[in-house]
């Protein structure tokens, strides 16, 4: 019993750190709003997001340095999916089984309930596909777009950018457009 508590309150103690790092790096300079900023990322650690029943797993395939995936990862759970991140050295092999289309990558990779989704697409647009079930092999967002989901921009700027239905044969079309102009 005394082990569990102890890894417990351990694992506890680095997840609030590296919050509370998180949120130093963000804070205004202001010591009343770096601390209130830490105690709310602390109370969202400790709280973690609710899972949505009636969202399907989420497999996200990235490689174990990139900081952007995780953050995308972060908005999906944000969003009610379960998550469950699988770093790889290799996305190539990844990107080949699923069908992403030469040209379409971007730097992770998930599979959600027999689609692939394909860069920083908004968890709205994979709701959305999730919904209307087309028969299609799914979404894509090629490059990174600064302001899409994971891509945030410290001044709120969102370029413009257009997701990609991937149609069966490899083909794409355009989903939704996002950013200013878009």
């Amino acid at each position: 019993m005394n082990r569990t508590l102890s890894l417990s309150l351990l694992l506890t103690t680095v997840l609030l750190g590296s919050a509370c790092a998180r949120a130093s790096e963000e804070a205004v300079s202001s010591p009343a709003a770096a601390t209130e900023t830490a105690s709310a990322v602390a109370v969202a650690v400790a709280a973690g997001p609710t899972i949505d029943p009636e969202l399907p797993l989420a497999i996200v395939h990235k490689t174990a340095s990139c900081g952007c995936c995780g953050v995308w990862a972060d908005h999906l759970k944000a969003a009610g999916f379960p998550v469950e991140i699988r770093d790889t050295d290799d996305m190539h092999p990844v990107k080949q089984r699923l069908g992403v289309p030469a040209g379409k990558a971007s730097c992770h990779t998930a599979e959600i309930d027999g689609y692939v989704v394909e860069g920083h697409i908004p968890a709205s647009d994979i709701k959305r596909l999730l919904t209307e079930r087309p028969t299609v092999r799914g979404l894509v967002l090629p490059g990174m777009p600064a302001g899409s989901p994971g891509m945030e921009m410290p001044d709120g700027y969102v370029q413009p950018y257009t997701v990609e239905l991937v149609r069966t044969d490899g083909s794409t079309e355009p989903f939704a457009q996002h950013g200013q102009g878009g």
